[in-house]
């Protein structure tokens, strides 16, 4: 009897059946069959019922069959914002039986080139105003087939769109592949459990992110876990979430995108989160009744006029992830709303959702709650062993949502587990008296910056690259924010380099998250006996 077991509520199981279904695309039809005319998704004020997915979904993966050759098991690339054709595109790619690779839109070009090429992509569906990132790099890629989508897409009320760079003269426009896919043959390939899915890429501590192979099977997995743990809470085929998280990030993708879908809900997407007031406006007048966030998400809506006006009486459920919700916020956010944000835990490598802070009847415990069902966490010390509860060591993890593996890369692979098959996190935790889990610190130096990973080693050795700079190290420093920034400290050699120019040239080579806020320069670093740089000196 695991300790934890005791917070579970009365009627929630301690397993589920991950082979329940044979992939998600079962799930997938299931789902639209019974709520076949409710409202799936809305954007921009435009509705896409569950059955018009359907449709939509199938023209789009006869599309890629047909036209562009795509087959079970190809790497089909999607580089869009929170929209409907990023929606309709996952299940065609889905449908097709291929591995969709989620991309950041706001990838810059290096970033963009390792992971296409890391993940053999010939096929993107990419926002207009992405392309020219792609423009600049395609030529060292493979890609060969361009799909670019637009904010009309699917919507029709003309609303404003960046144009297509003028150096990509071959795409097809996404509503053209639509149109066209309509009249073509579909042909729903077999798809298996251990299928590949999703590879959804996580940052290296060697500065290359790696691609997490999550199968039909791990999202599944979390999909039934998802429901089961929280089956007191949802109201199937009624809840409306809004879904303002990037859909290409892990969290929303599965918990949003995936799982609110299962359970029949109504999704509101926002295309563009930075414009708060707009955010507002959408919350406002759609009924809200589900909400997932990070914490610079929260703050941000908090100190927005006129959201502290929004009628929350529908509001059933919030959860935060991607980074620690911080008290201050979730007190502010619990007087404002009337409801408490429950925290979650989870990573990229486990499909997301490892554990809920969600407890049994008022029982409410600051941090990362209880694991979900079929799920196992072991708090291990450096040489492999079990520590006592009330100790700290590495969260090792077990359970049907465990990625497959890295992609290409069986050494990040092996070294990611332990010998009896747990999932190392590198994340520092411990369990209480109380059977809760609760994160203590970072193993590794990622920096969170606003739920999203940041490694030193990847800002480090691009400003390496940097003319008149002789060497760097990077930390992340508390944000009020972003929960934290990066902090860039550097030994240069051309006198004139200044802060500003420093910033400028991370820029060019870093997605804007992860471009050093704090710039400081220093005669020497502090390093080990043997020269390796010592970043908790800097820390200290």
């Amino acid at each position: 009897m695991k300790p934890w077991f005791k917070n579970y509520p009365d009627n929630v199981a301690h397993e589920i059946d991950p082979d329940r279904y044979r992939s998600m695309l079962e799930l997938f039809h299931d789902t639209v069959d019974e709520y076949q005319d409710n409202t799936a998704y809305i954007s921009f004020g435009t509705e896409l019922s569950f059955s018009e997915l359907d449709r939509l979904s199938r023209d789009f993966a006869a599309y890629l069959q047909k036209y562009l050759s795509v087959e079970k098991g190809d790497r089909v690339a999607l580089m869009c914002p929170n929209t409907l054709p990023f929606i309709v595109a996952m299940w065609g790619i889905i449908r097709a039986g291929a591995v969709q690779v989620n991309v950041n839109p706001m990838y810059t070009p290096r970033e963009l080139r390792h992971q296409l090429n890391d993940a053999q992509v010939d096929t993107i569906i990419i926002f207009s105003g992405s392309s020219p990132v792609l423009a600049e790099i395609i030529g060292e890629t493979e890609v060969k087939n361009i799909i670019v989508a637009g904010l009309d897409d699917l919507v029709g009320k003309g609303l404003p769109n960046p144009d297509v760079a003028p150096e990509i003269s071959s795409y097809t426009p996404f509503m053209e592949a639509l149109s066209t896919g309509k009249s073509a043959d579909y042909f729903e390939p077999k798809i298996r459990h251990n299928d590949l899915m999703f590879l959804q890429y996580t940052g290296g501590t060697t500065g290359l992110s790696k691609g997490a192979m999550l199968t039909h099977r791990n999202i599944v997995s979390n999909m039934l876990q998802f429901q089961e743990f929280n089956k007191n809470t949802f109201r199937i085929g009624a809840e409306t979430i809004i879904t303002a998280i990037p859909l290409y990030h892990i969290f929303a993708l599965t918990v949003n995108g995936m799982g609110f879908l299962s359970l029949g809900a109504k999704n509101v997407l926002v295309a563009n989160p930075r414009d708060m007031p707009s955010f507002v406006k959408t919350w406002a007048t759609s009924n809200v009744t589900a909400f997932t966030g990070v914490n610079t998400l929260f703050n941000g809506l908090l100190h927005t006029p006129g959201f502290d006006e929004i009628d929350f009486s529908g509001l059933n459920m919030c959860v935060g992830g991607g980074a620690p919700v911080q008290d201050a916020v979730s007190d502010k956010w619990e007087e404002v709303t009337g409801k408490r944000i429950y925290e979650g835990y989870g990573l990229s490598e486990t499909s997301p959702v490892l554990t809920l802070n969600i407890g049994k009847g008022d029982l409410y415990v600051p941090g990362i709650g209880v694991p979900v069902c079929s799920t196992d966490i072991s708090i291990r010390d450096d040489d492999g062993n079990v520590v006592a509860d009330g100790e700290s060591g590495e969260l090792c993890t077990k359970g049907p949502q465990v990625m497959a593996g890295y992609w290409n890369n069986p050494e990040a692979t092996a070294e990611s587990m332990t010998e009896d098959g747990y999932f190392k996190t590198g994340d520092v935790a411990l369990l209480d008296e109380h059977g809760f889990f609760h994160i203590v610190d970072r193993k590794k130096d990622m920096i969170l910056v606003s739920g999203f990973n940041v490694y030193p080693n990847e800002i480090e050795a691009e400003i390496a690259k940097m003319p008149g700079i002789l060497e760097a190290a990077c930390i992340g420093v508390e944000d009020a924010n972003s929960g934290e920034t990066p902090k860039l400290y550097v030994v240069k050699t051309d006198p004139d380099i200044t802060e500003a120019d420093v910033t400028e040239f991370c820029r060019q080579g870093l997605a804007a998250y992860k471009v050093p806020k704090l710039v400081s320069f220093l005669d020497e670093l502090p390093k080990s006996s043997v020269g390796k740089i010592l970043r908790r000196e800097l820390r200290d």
